[in-house]
């Protein structure tokens, strides 16, 4: 996040430094950062650029699915995580597909419209059931799990009104793209959904740290169970130390 992508000043009363930069970093893992944003930008960008020059479906396909095929070869090399360039070399891979069985090269986006369509709607629905889909993706990565559903209210409402936020964005971007989908050619359609693939993502990451910022800490529940798992073998040793017991061998190796 930038500065210019950070609350005003009494958010800064509300959770410390400290805890803004964890989530900072937690919603650059989950959702890729500048990097993974990149890499779901430029097969669509190749795609519909080499299809404005010369209308040919096949290369343009191949070129999108080869530079995706590229971006997670780089990311193996340099030993980096590859689930965002892995997710994008699927979701090009279905285009590829698609458009080839149908011989209609607008069909090239057409999985991936889908895609957020039923995300937009799996956003809503969860949070409509109690359990925002964002506080499933980012519990984990918080260490927090889902304590937020019972233990931290202020957090899981939060997730929900990020969860509304993504949903929300995402159909309004569905708005724009299905009907271009029939009534724009495959270049016009192409070209806003390059423009409109990274605007809309950030809005809705800003929005998540915004509400985050102003949430409760997440509750670490993985350091809960070493507190309660160190306890417990303090509590054996002070047992058996009472018991005139010799230590087993685990309790000697820690003395």
């Amino acid at each position: 996040m930038t500065s210019l992508d950070k609350p005003t000043e009494d958010t800064d009363q509300t959770q410390p430094h400290d805890a803004r930069a964890v989530t900072e970093a937690a919603l650059f893992e989950a959702f890729g950062g500048v990097r993974g944003m990149v890499e779901t930008v430029v097969p669509g960008l190749l795609f519909v650029t080499i299809f404005t020059i010369d209308k040919d479906l096949h290369l343009s396909a191949i070129a999108a699915l080869a530079v995706s095929v590229v971006l997670v070869v780089v990311r193996l090399a340099m030993k980096d995580t590859v689930k965002h360039a892995f997710s994008g070399v699927f979701g090009v891979a279905f285009g590829v597909v698609f458009a080839m069985f149908t011989g209609n090269a607008k069909d090239f986006y057409l999985p991936g419209m889908l895609y957020t369509l039923g995300l937009a709607l799996a956003y809503i629905v969860t949070t409509i059931a109690g359990v925002p889909l964002i506080g499933l993706i980012l519990g984990p990565v918080f260490k927090e799990n889902l304590s937020w559903r019972t233990r931290n209210p202020g957090r899981k409402k939060a997730y929900a009104k990020a969860s509304w936020a993504w949903g929300l964005i995402l159909l309004a971007k569905c708005a724009i793209l299905f009907p271009l989908y029939w009534w724009a050619d495959t270049t016009q359609l192409g070209w806003v959904l390059v423009i409109l693939k990274i605007p809309p993502f950030l809005l809705a990451v800003w929005l998540t740290w915004v509400f985050l910022a102003k949430a409760p800490a997440p509750i670490d529940v993985f350091a809960e169970m070493e507190a309660e798992e160190k306890a417990e073998e303090e509590r054996k040793a002070a047992l058996a130390a009472e018991g005139g017991e010799t230590p087993g061998p685990r309790h000697r190796r820690q003395a």
